[in-house]
């Protein structure tokens, strides 16, 4: 159980301790520095968070491979860091990026390419 003490540290001090799921990982919100977009959203481990802040270059934790990947390794699509923050409770962080290429695995500027206009739920494609 955490203290209130523990709680307030947490949401009000300046001490990164962040808080992993279970399996180890933390959301990545992504948006483009430039002009806001949400560009993907990610997970990382502990090892993926501290690289990234060392090096500058966005890593993350690939659920689907089980393996650390830098962003752009291997598409050329890299995305440097220009602001890292974490939320409230520190269970989630967001990465604004200078973004090299497209972020979607896809082609697509971004990974949120589609949306549900409909009641019927049909999806619609967007820029």
């Amino acid at each position: 159980m955490t203290s209130s003490s523990d709680k307030a540290a947490l949401e009000s001090g300046l001490d990164l301790t962040p808080r992993f799921d279970a399996n180890g990982l933390i959301t990545a919100v992504v948006t483009d520095a430039a002009n806001g977009d949400l560009l993907m959203v990610a997970h990382m481990n502990a090892e993926a968070l501290r690289l990234t802040i060392e090096s500058g270059d966005a890593w993350y934790w690939s659920r689907s491979r089980g393996e650390l990947w830098r962003k752009g390794a291997t598409s050329g699509h890299v995305q440097k860091v220009t602001d890292l923050r974490i939320d409230c409770d520190q269970d989630a962080v967001w990465l604004k990026v200078e973004q090299t290429g497209p972020a979607c695995h896809t082609g697509a500027h971004s990974c949120f390419y589609r949306a549900v206009r409909s009641p019927s739920g049909k999806l619609e494609r967007v820029a």
